[in-house]
C-alpha cells in the first residue's frame, strides 16, 4: 500500500470535503427547515400633508422625489402627515399558530411608530386599514374586539396565525414626527423570532449567484488550493532528533500551558508524532506514570509526568530531570485593598486565626475565604512546604462561599485546577488563593500579593529571598530508549526549543547558565 501516504490521504480527503460541502449546501437549502420566523418591512413611508405639495426632495431615510397634495381636512393640511404601508409575513420554514405568540393576553405583535426614546420623533395613528388579498381569511382575526386607539404611537396586533408565505399589510395614516422616523415590530415567538427582513423588489438587481452557490464555489476553490499546495510543496526532512509515535504528558497543571504550546510545536516540527497533554496535578501525574510503568510488559511507557517539586517517596523506578524553576504567587480578590502580607500573616490566615479582613485592612468588613487546590496539586504542596511550613486546614466548604463544617472558623474549599482557583478568587469577595506566576496575568477581579514586600520576578530568581518557588521536574519510568518519542520530547523540552517557550511563560529553564546554578542549589 505504497499509495497510503500523508499527501495522498490529504488529497483524497480534500476532494471528499469538496463533494460533501456541495451535497450539504444543497441539502440545507432544500430540505433543512428553518425556525419559525415572522418578518416585517416598510414598503411605503411618504408625506401627504401640505408639506408634500411644496417639497421636491425630502432628505433622510426613505428620501425620494415627490410632488402633490393629499389633504382631506385642516388637521392633515397643517400637520406633518404620512402614510406608511407595513408588510408582515411568515418568511420561515414552519407555520405560526396563535399559540406560538408568547407575549400574553391578546397581544400578538406590537408596532411602534417612531423613536421610543425621543418623543419628538414619535408619530400618532389617525386611521388604519388591514389588507390580505392573497389570504383573506386572516382578516377574520381583526374583529370588533380589536380596537386600535386613535392618537396612539403604537399598535397592538392580534395573534394572527400565519402559514409559510402568508402575509398581511397595514396601511396606516400618521401625524406628527418626521417622515422616516423608525417603524418597528416587536414580539416573542415560541422557538422563533420576529425580525426586519428585505425582499428583492422590481427596482433591485438580483445577485448573480445565490448564497448556496457562493458557499460551494468558495469551498471548492479552497480544496483546489489545498491540492495545489500538496503537489508543489517541498519535501523537507524532519529535524534531527524527531521521533514518531504517541506520547502522554501528565502531572502539573501549573506547567501545563508550557507543555501544551511545546506539544503543538513538536508535532509541527516532527511529522508523525502526537503529544497528548493531560494535566490533573503533580501527585496524580506521578501515580499515573507509576501505573503505566507497572503495567508495561517491557521497557519504558510513553508517559512523562511533570511535578512541582520532587516526587514523593516510594517511587524508586522513576527517573527525574530538572526542567525549570517556577515562581508561584498568592492572589487576592480586588475587593480587599491589601498588596503585601508577611509570612506570619499568611500563616495565621491559613491556620484560621484571622477570619475577617478588617484585622489586616481596617474598615474592610469581609470574611476570609481560602480557595485551595486539592491534595494532588504540586502548587499546594509547594505552598505548604515553602510558605506555610505546615499543612493547610481541613476542607470546610463545598461551594467556597459558606461553611459546611460548623466547627470551622473560616471557609476553605479545594478545587481541581489552577483555572478554577483563579475564577473563584476573582468572583468571591474576601477570597485568597495561590497559583503559578503566569496564570493570573490575564484575569480581572484579582491581584497578586507580595510576601514580606517581595514580589515574584523571574529576573531576580537566585538573588531574591522570595520563598514561593520550586523546581519543575520531569519524570519517566526508568531510562527511556534514546530513539523513543519520550526521550526526543524530553530533550526538546529541556534543551531544545523549550527554553524559549519556558521563558515566555515566566519560568527559568534549568539548562541556562543562571538556571544551572539555581536548580543546582535546589
Amino acid at each position: 500500500m505504497d499509495w497510503l501516504t500523508a499527501e495522498n490521504l490529504i488529497a483524497v480527503g480534500t476532494a471528499l470535503i469538496g463533494v460533501l460541502v456541495s451535497i450539504v449546501a444543497i441539502w440545507i437549502e432544500r430540505w433543512v427547515p428553518r425556525q419559525r420566523r415572522i418578518g416585517y418591512r416598510v414598503q411605503l413611508d411618504t408625506a401627504i400633508g401640505a408639506g408634500a405639495a411644496h417639497t421636491s426632495v425630502l432628505t433622510g431615510p426613505g428620501a425620494t422625489v415627490r410632488r402633490g397634495l393629499f389633504v382631506t381636512d385642516q388637521e392633515l393640511a397643517e400637520a406633518n402627515a404620512t402614510i406608511v404601508l407595513l408588510r408582515i409575513e411568515n418568511d420561515g420554514g414552519l407555520a405560526v399558530s396563535g399559540d406560538h405568540y408568547t407575549d400574553g393576553g391578546n397581544t400578538g405583535l406590537t408596532v411602534a411608530f417612531g423613536s421610543t426614546e425621543d418623543a419628538a420623533r414619535r408619530r400618532h395613528m389617525k386611521a388604519i386599514v388591514v389588507t390580505a388579498p392573497d389570504h383573506p381569511g386572516l382578516l377574520t382575526h381583526f374583529d370588533a374586539a380589536w380596537q386600535p386607539q386613535v392618537g396612539a404611537t403604537s399598535l397592538v396586533l392580534p395573534k394572527v396565525p400565519l402559514n409559510r408565505g402568508a402575509h398581511y399589510k397595514l396601511l396606516v395614516l400618521l401625524t406628527g414626527g418626521p417622515i422616516g422616523s423608525p417603524v418597528s415590530v416587536h414580539g416573542n415567538i415560541a422557538e422563533g423570532v420576529v425580525h426586519l427582513n428585505r425582499s428583492t423588489t422590481p427596482d433591485d438587481k438580483p445577485p448573480v449567484f445565490s448564497r448556496a452557490a457562493r458557499t460551494v464555489t468558495v469551498a471548492l476553490s479552497l480544496c483546489v488550493i489545498a491540492l495545489a499546495v500538496i503537489i508543489v510543496r517541498e519535501q523537507t526532512p524532519p529535524p534531527i532528533g524527531c521521533a514518531k509515535g504517541t506520547l502522554t504528558v501528565t502531572g502539573s497543571t501549573a506547567f501545563a500551558p508550557v507543555v501544551r504550546e511545546l506539544a503543538k510545536k513538536y508535532e509541527k516540527d516532527c511529522e508523525g508524532s502526537t503529544v497528548h497533554v493531560n494535566a490533573h496535578g503533580s501527585t496524580s501525574g506521578i501515580r499515573q506514570l507509576e501505573t503505566a510503568g507497572t503495567k508495561a510488559s517491557k521497557g519504558s511507557p510513553a508517559v512523562i509526568a511533570l511535578s512541582d517539586g520532587p516526587k514523593p517517596s516510594g517511587y524508586p523506578q522513576l527517573r527525574e530531570s530538572m526542567v525549570a524553576v517556577s515562581l508561584f504567587t498568592l492572589v487576592l480578590n480586588d475587593g480587599i485593598p491589601v498588596e503585601s502580607l508577611t509570612l506570619d500573616q499568611i500563616r495565621r490566615l491559613y491556620r484560621g486565626e484571622i477570619t475577617n479582613w478588617n484585622e489586616l485592612a481596617p474598615g474592610v468588613d469581609q470574611p476570609v475565604r481560602l480557595i485551595s487546590r486539592d491534595a494532588n496539586s504540586g502548587t499546594r504542596e509547594v505552598f505548604q512546604r515553602r510558605v506555610l511550613d505546615r499543612n493547610e486546614l481541613a476542607n470546610s466548604s463545598l461551594n467556597c462561599e459558606s461553611l459546611d463544617d460548623p466547627a470551622s472558623t473560616v471557609v476553605r474549599c479545594e478545587l481541581d485546577s489552577t483555572e478554577q482557583v483563579l475564577s473563584a478568587v476573582a468572583k468571591l469577595p474576601g477570597a485568597i488563593g495561590y497559583t503559578e506566576l503566569r496564570s493570573g496575568s490575564d484575569l480581572k477581579g484579582l491581584h497578586r500579593v507580595a510576601i514580606d514586600g517581595r514580589r515574584p520576578v523571574v529576573e531576580e530568581i537566585g538573588e531574591s529571598s522570595y520563598p514561593y518557588r520550586e523546581i519543575e521536574y520531569a519524570y519517566t519510568w526508568g531510562q527511556p530508549p534514546a530513539d523513543s518519542l519520550t526521550s526526543s520530547f524530553l530533550n526538546y523540552l529541556i534543551r531544545g526549543s523549550g527554553q524559549d517557550v519556558i521563558l515566555t511563560h515566566g519560568h527559568l529553564p534549568c539548562a541556562t547558565p543562571k538556571g544551572l546554578k539555581v536548580c543546582g542549589d535546589g
